[in-house]
Formats: C-alpha cells, sequence, structure tokens
C-alpha cells in the first residue's frame, strides 16, 4: 500500500507552488538584464534601436589624465585569449565512451581475478574478521560477489542516465527560475526637467512633454526599476523558496534513484532459483513500485536531508556577511556548528540510504524501515566496517582508473600530442589547454560516480538482504536461505533437505 500519503501530498503541493513560481519568474523576469548592458536611459544596448550598438561605453579617465595608455601598455605582454572553442558534445562523448568502457573492463577484471584464483583453497571462513583489506582481496568469491547480480540484470547499469537526466531537468529549471527571478521588475519613467533654468520647470505632473511649453527641457527619462510591488518585495523569499524546492526535488530524485536500484537488486536475492525466479524486467518493475507507492516515503527522507542542507547554507551566508565582525569565539562557534550540521548530513544520507533498501524490500513507511535498517546494522556493526573497508577500497581504484585514464587521454589531445585525423578541431590554436583537460577530467569523475554507484548500491543492498536472510532463517525445509550457492558456499552453510516419508 502507499506509504507517508501525507508527506506525498505535501511534496505535491510543493512542486504545485514551484511550478506557479516559475511561471511568475517567466511574466515579470526580463534575463535580456544579464545578457545586454544597459545605458544610463534604461534602454538595452544591441538590442531594438540600438542593434547597431552592442557595446557599452564607460567614460574612462585613464584616457583624460595622459595621452599614453597605460593599462594598455602594461598588458602588452599577455596574448588575447583564443576564440576557438573546443567541441563540448565531442568530449562528452569520449568520456562517455571511454568510462563505459572502463566499467565493463572492470566486470572483466574482477572475473579474471576470480578465475585467476580458482586454485586458491582461502575463503572467508578460513580469513575470519580483520582490518587487513587485502586479505579478502586474495579470496577467490569475493571479486565474485560484485558481478553475479549485476550479470542478471545489466540493465541496472544504464539507470544512472535517467538519474542524470532527471538532475539536469532539476538543475535547469532552477537556474532559470533563480534568473528570471533576479531580472524581475518593470523599468519605471519619470517626467524631469532635464533644465531647471529655462522657463517655467517647477511643477510637472503629466507624462507627455507637448504640455509644458514653458518648460522646453521637460524629458520622460528612466528612473530605475520597479520595486514597491508585492512580487518584487518577495524577491528574496521567492529566492529561497526556489533553493527549497530545488534542494527537495533533486533529494528526491537521488532518492528515487536509490530505491529503484535497492529494488531491482533485491528482487534478484529474493528470488530462491536464481535465475528462473528472478522476474521480467526488475528494474522497470522496481521504478513503477517506487512512483507508485513510495513517493510519500521517499519524499519524507529526502525532506529531512534538504531541512539540514538548508540550515548548512544559513550557516554558511551568516558566516559570509559577519566574517568581518567576528571574534575569535564566535568563529570557534560558528565552526563547530557548520562541523556538527555537516557530520548530521553526513548520517542522514547513510540512514537514508538504507532506509530506501528496506523501503524497497519490505514496503514499509520510512520510519519504519529507516529503524528496522539501523537496527541490523548495529546487530552486525563488525561486519558492517569490512565491507565498506573492501568496497570503497574497489570503487576508488575503479574511479581512479577512469579518471586517470580520461585524464592522461585530454593532455595528450588538448596539447597536440595526437593528431585525430577528419575534425575541424584545431590543437595547436589552445593557448590554455589545461582547462579543457580540468572540464574533461572533472566530467570523466562525474560520469564515473554515476556508474559506480550503481555497483555501490548493489552491494548495500545485497548485504542487507544477507543480514535479514540470516537473521530470518536457517537452512530448514520450512525457512530456507535465499542466498546463492556462491554466498553458501562461502559461509559454510547449506539449506537441508526435506525429509522424504
Amino acid at each position: 500500500s502507499c506509504t507517508d500519503i501525507i508527506c506525498c501530498v505535501l511534496f505535491m503541493l510543493i512542486i504545485a507552488g514551484y511550478m506557479v513560481v516559475g511561471v511568475l519568474a517567466w511574466l515579470y523576469g526580463d534575463p535580456r538584464h544579464v545578457l545586454y548592458p544597459r545605458n544610463s536611459t534604461g534602454m538595452f544596448c544591441g538590442v531594438g534601436q540600438n542593434n547597431d550598438k552592442p557595446n557599452l561605453m564607460y567614460f574612462d579617465i585613464i584616457k583624460c589624465a595622459t595621452a599614453t595608455n597605460i593599462m594598455a601598455a602594461a598588458l602588452q605582454g599577455l596574448q588575447c585569449p583564443t576564440t576557438q572553442v573546443p567541441d563540448l558534445l565531442e568530449q562528452l562523448h569520449l568520456q562517455l565512451i571511454f568510462s563505459c568502457s572502463c566499467f565493463l573492463s572492470g566486470i572483466w577484471y574482477c572475473y579474471n581475478e576470480y578465475m585467476s584464483l580458482a586454485s586458491s583453497s582461502l575463503s572467508f571462513s578460513n580469513v575470519g574478521l580483520t582490518t587487513n583489506v587485502q586479505v579478502y582481496l586474495q579470496v577467490r568469491d569475493t571479486w565474485l560477489a560484485f558481478c553475479e547480480a549485476l550479470g542478471h540484470m545489466m540493465s541496472t547499469l544504464f539507470y544512472p542516465i535517467v538519474t542524470f537526466v532527471l538532475l539536469l531537468v532539476c538543475v535547469s529549471y532552477w537556474g532559470i527560475t533563480a534568473l528570471y527571478l533576479a531580472t524581475s521588475g518593470a523599468p519605471v519613467y519619470k517626467v524631469v526637467a532635464m533644465n531647471t533654468s529655462q522657463g517655467d520647470c517647477s511643477v510637472i505632473r503629466m507624462f507627455n512633454t507637448t504640455q509644458y511649453p514653458t518648460c522646453p527641457s521637460a524629458r520622460c527619462v528612466f528612473i530605475n526599476y520597479n520595486t514597491e510591488g508585492l512580487f518584487q518585495r518577495n524577491l528574496f523569499n521567492l529566492q529561497i523558496y526556489n533553493v527549497f524546492a530545488f534542494l527537495w526535488c533533486v533529494n528526491f530524485v537521488i532518492a528515487l534513484g536509490h530505491c529503484t536500484l535497492a529494488g531491482a537488486f533485491g528482487s534478484y536475492y529474493w528470488a530462491f532459483s536464481k535465475p528462473a525466479d528472478i522476474p521480467t524486467f526488475p528494474l522497470i518493475q522496481s521504478f513503477m513500485r517506487a512512483l507508485r507507492y513510495h513517493v510519500g516515503s521517499l519524499a519524507f527522507g529526502a525532506l529531512i536531508l534538504t531541512l539540514v542542507q538548508m540550515v548548512r547554507i544559513i550557516l554558511e551566508y551568516l558566516d559570509h556577511k559577519f566574517k568581518e565582525a567576528q571574534n575569535p569565539c564566535t568563529r570557534f562557534i560558528m565552526c563547530c556548528l557548520k562541523c556538527c550540521f555537516w557530520c548530521l548530513e553526513k548520517f542522514i544520507k547513510f540512514i537514508n540510504r538504507n532506509a530506501y533498501i528496506m523501503i524497497a524490500i519490505y514496503g514499509k513507511n520510512f520510519c519504519v524501515s529507516a529503524k528496522n535498517a539501523f537496527s541490523l546494522l548495529m546487530r552486525n556493526i563488525i561486519r558492517v566496517v569490512v565491507l565498506d573497508k573492501v568496497t570503497d577500497l574497489l570503487l576508488f581504484f575503479g574511479k581512479l582508473l577512469v579518471v586517470g585514464g580520461v585524464g592522461v587521454l585530454a593532455f595528450f589531445f588538448f596539447s597536440g600530442r595526437i593528431q585525430t585525423p577528419g575534425t575541424t578541431f584545431e590543437t595547436a590554436a589552445l593557448n590554455y589547454y589545461w582547462m579543457p583537460i580540468i572540464t574533461v577530467v572533472f566530467g570523466a569523475y562525474l560520469i564515473a560516480h554515476g556508474f559506480f554507484s550503481v555497483y555501490n548500491m548493489g552491494v548495500d543492498t545485497l548485504f542487507l538482504c544477507f543480514l535479514e536472510d540470516l537473521e530470518r532463517n536457517d537452512g530448514s525445509p520450512e525457512k530456507p536461505y535465499f542466498m546463492s550457492k556462491n554466498l553458501m558456499k562461502i559461509l559454510n552453510k547449506k539449506n537441508k533437505a526435506p525429509k522424504t516419508s
């Protein structure tokens, strides 16, 4: 059944209000304030009757003071930036292709390590629990554990693309709404006397200069932009609402991804006969279940995280505003507050992640799922610590491989050491090739993080299912283990055959 309905309704109302704010911002905002400069009369340069005047001219006091342009002479040694812009779409394709190939090569590497340790007799039962992570990498079944579930559900590898698209929509909507809100306000014009010494210019009440024959200098001129309306007076509050709704939507999208992947991997684990009992299209079924039944629970967890993030943003804002007036005591208190809320955010992310796994498996509400997940992990705290060390090390090596490989290729490409035939891009024309290299490396990290998050979510889900399986079942015919045969072999567990009459 549906869970956390009240929070679901509240989330829908917030989304509806967010759409209303976007429409109002679109009606009252004018992004030309950012795209084009304005002169002293409030008119845009390069638009309309100033179409042939795209640049705004400033009064240069240096040119009036001396005939020699000192600034130009000082800057003579610097080169002008290149007008060539690299093909960003081509860079994105290269990043995506290389990241996918490295990700698939990671699967092959796990399988290759598994086969290379075929003659090894070392098992988890011999190793036990140890803080030396390298020991677990010498166990044959370690490498199989990361690949077996993904091998039956390869569609999970492409779900990060869905999350990326949804996050891109949220970021774009937030950016456009913030831009239109910041540029809202109609121009205000008033009739003023340009020269009060000419004629009778003491009283001007109308906006028509023909009504003042005695004041020939009366003109309708731009004064400022309207800040008196109800919408304009609440622009700051609307910007806060824009940030709050944006964070809630982003956290909800991430929560939806966690719950969807957890449901898919959970359906794999709890299939008694693998792969025969795995449902058809497990990822799509899990996604539809999350949207149909658990929007409220996902929104509840996202709301808790959003509130903590808003507090952190407020603390950063206050720290920036009052940084000059702070004494050592207030700076210490501010640092303690920021540190505490940073730790609180990390803890809530940990709780939410495991709560979403329990929601996907059992379908209960957020609070019950978070309580059950936390209690289950605390009863197996040593196993949790060991698993986190192993998975963190493997995922770190995977991300390092992807980012390092892309960085090296980007360096050779943008520095001109690799010639690419059939392209119009000229690497030799770049004056500063470090900036595109940094951009490519950052994009490669985001792509690698998105794909390797599938691994991480799969490990966390299977681990919780494994702990639940051990506590609920004992291998008897009435309560058989649902874990795979390989995992039962690792733990020296087996299901007892039913008694025959």
